[in-house]
């Protein structure tokens, strides 16, 4: 008898669990719906379903998104997301198609930096995923909070030979966040909060959530699809029913709950201890020679750039950007240092590695002197300290936001601040010494006769205006330029980050351009890396989102040639043509032009004929014909 009654016991807790049952009002109405004769299936009454309802899971997704501000989704159609998009634009979110799944993540990802939220990407299922993989393992190197939305097949026919059914989360689950599967419509909105929440929370990164496509449909056209046998006969046929029926049922209950809260989840952004706080100010008060290396962590919020960039220059400190912190103090600026950072580090007393990560980048630290007391600080525990020990050690490790972090030193030593006035003569000396070098090699004649990329670049560099955002994507060409073309102000420069991924150009201006719609956007591609996506000036064309591209066409993989051709004597897999992208962009809807040796018009009055083609509505591309220099020997290629 007692095991009858712990049998009974069990099953009725499974059953309860099964039914979601939340309270025993809960169950009343649940079984008074049962009992109500409203000509509904008796398991749809059960699971509070329906039947005649229109809606569908993708409003669900739709009104999540926009009670968390997202205002456009990047998208490659697909009939599993279809519902999603469709209710997102009736809400006013923008969608953005564009030619390549990787494209849309790019385009999320350069939403989510300059817009300092979150970017959205909707994809199809299988081989509409995997096509956004490298993205995703960018924005997750790159920190950036995007939220990957993917169709998947439905739940009854997952591992059972579907079309593009494939196991998706083991692809996503190691490059994001938080990921997860929905297979009922009452957890489409907490998923989805939840999500958007681990996106922005402390280290931010990529999420994904996937949807099988028949918790997007309608209840009807689910039903419909979904297999019953109406002339079941035998027992095997009609419990199959029973069982599908109970499914469905199950997967639509409570579907439109009038108590699923949508806005956005409080988070947590790791903030300095005291003591810690205590101790930098204590460094750099007795510091003589201090740097201060920022990383792109460093222009996250809460801490807006401008109020950033004020408290760097109350500080005084000689500072090196990279990544997303350049153009953090402007086009000029009195401490910001660009050249021979590495004598710099080698002659300081202390270093501050604010989001700057010892990674090949810094020599995996090696480059950091013995001598130097070393803080670091960063949000993300494994970047904080990485390689210590092996080549350097910490003095001060600071797990915190960077931008909370240096406001609060700065207001601390706003009374007293130290100068560092000979320390500043010294490096300023030495970079002005580099910058005249550059200069002089810009006067080179490259030895193919073609156009010096230097001196190419430092005209460029003249036609820009103070808003213009810069994207950069490619090797030797994109090395130089990030010498030479400086950023106005901050979040104006666009780059990969530590992935070091070529093709993210065609995405990161979409992106730029969506946000800054009155903005110059200026893409900077190797002719190498423009094969990635310069199919997407159908995009800017189609969505009227004008950018301007600048391709330096030396018909070759230059960053690899530098390497390859002196080690090993050989040219293979390293030549390109010198192709008429220009005509690429003029059959795609965009103005084309070639800028050589033999141009007539200046670079100033190339980029203003461009620039007036992007007010009046046509996207830009100039193929600039350039030689090669010694500018970059040497440089890193791996």
């Amino acid at each position: 008898m007692l095991l009858v009654i712990i049998l009974i016991a069990i099953v009725g807790a499974l059953l309860w669990k099964w039914l979601d049952i939340r309270s025993l009002d809960d169950l009343k109405t649940r079984f008074g719906s049962l009992l109500s004769g409203n000509g509904q299936h008796p398991l749809s009454n059960v699971f509070l379903v329906d039947e005649k309802s229109t809606r569908h899971g993708g409003e669900l997704v739709a009104s999540v998104l926009k009670a968390h501000n997202v205002q456009e989704i990047f998208t490659l159609c697909g009939g599993h997301i279809s519902p999603i998009l469709v209710a997102s634009e009736k809400l006013g979110i923008k969608i953005i198609d564009t030619r390549h799944e990787v494209t849309t993540v790019f385009a999320a990802d350069a939403v989510a930096r300059l817009r300092q939220s979150i970017g959205v990407a909707a994809v199809t299922a299988g081989p509409g995923l995997t096509n956004t993989i490298t993205a995703v393992k960018n924005a997750q190197m790159a920190e950036s909070p995007i939220l990957l939305i993917g169709g998947a097949a439905p739940t009854l026919l997952k591992g059972r030979g579907a079309l593009q059914d494939i196991d998706q989360l083991v692809l996503f689950r190691p490059l994001c966040k938080y990921a997860a599967r929905i297979t009922r419509l009452r957890d489409i909105v907490p998923t989805v909060r939840e999500a958007l929440k681990a996106a922005v929370e402390g280290t931010p990164g990529p999420v994904f959530v996937e949807f099988p496509v028949d918790v997007l449909y309608p209840y009807q056209l689910v039903v419909k699809e979904i297999g019953f046998n109406p002339n079941a006969k035998g027992l095997i046929q009609q419990a199959l029913n029973v069982y599908l029926r109970a499914h469905v049922s199950r997967q639509f209950g409570g579907a439109w709950a009038n108590d699923q809260e949508i806005t956005p989840l409080p988070t947590i952004i790791p903030r300095p201890k005291e003591d810690q706080l205590s101790q930098l100010i204590s460094l750099i008060r007795n510091a003589k020679k201090p740097v201060l290396l920022l990383g792109s962590q460093s222009v996250l919020p809460p801490i807006p750039a401008a109020e950033l960039a004020a408290a760097i220059k109350a500080l005084g400190i000689p500072t090196y950007l990279g990544g997303m912190a350049r153009g953090l103090l402007g086009k000029e600026s009195d401490i910001q240092m660009r050249q021979n950072r590495r004598d710099a580090l080698k002659g300081a007393d202390l270093t501050i590695l604010a989001g700057t990560v010892c990674d090949f980048r810094l020599s995996y630290g090696r480059v950091l002197s013995k001598k130097s007391n070393i803080v670091t600080i960063n949000r993300n525990s494994s970047q904080l300290t990485k390689n210590e020990k092996a080549f350097w050690n910490a003095d001060l490790a600071m797990l915190a936001d960077v931008g909370l972090t240096l406001t609060r030193v700065a207001e601390a030593l706003k009374i007293n601040t130290p100068k560092f006035t000979e320390w500043i003569d010294e490096l300023r000396t030495s970079e002005n010494a580099k910058e005249a070098a550059n200069l002089k090699k810009m006067d080179d004649k490259p030895a193919d006769g073609h156009l010096n990329p230097l001196k190419f670049l430092s005209e460029l560099d003249k036609t820009l205006s103070d808003d213009t955002i810069l994207v950069a994507d490619g090797g030797d060409f994109v090395g130089s330029a990030a010498y030479i073309v400086r950023p106005r102000g901050p979040l104006q420069w666009l780059d990969p980050g530590a992935f070091g991924t070529l093709g993210v150009g065609g995405g990161f201006a979409l992106g730029a351009k969506a946000v800054y719609p009155d903005r110059p956007v200026v893409i900077l591609w190797g002719d190498g890396s423009c094969g990635y996506s310069l199919m997407e000036f159908d995009t800017f064309t189609r969505h009227k989102l004008p950018v301007t591209a600048v391709i330096g066409n030396d018909a070759c993989w230059s960053q690899i040639a530098r390497e390859q051709v002196p080690m090993f004597g050989s040219r293979v897999a390293i030549d390109l043509a010198r192709t008429p992208y220009d005509e690429v962009a003029a059959a795609l809807g965009g103005y084309g032009v070639v800028v050589s040796k033999d141009s007539k018009d200046s670079v100033e009055e190339t980029m203003k004929k461009a620039f007036a083609e992007n007010k009046a509505g046509h996207s830009a591309l100039i193929n600039v014909h350039i030689g090669t220099t010694d500018f970059r020997e040497g440089s890193i290629s791996v």
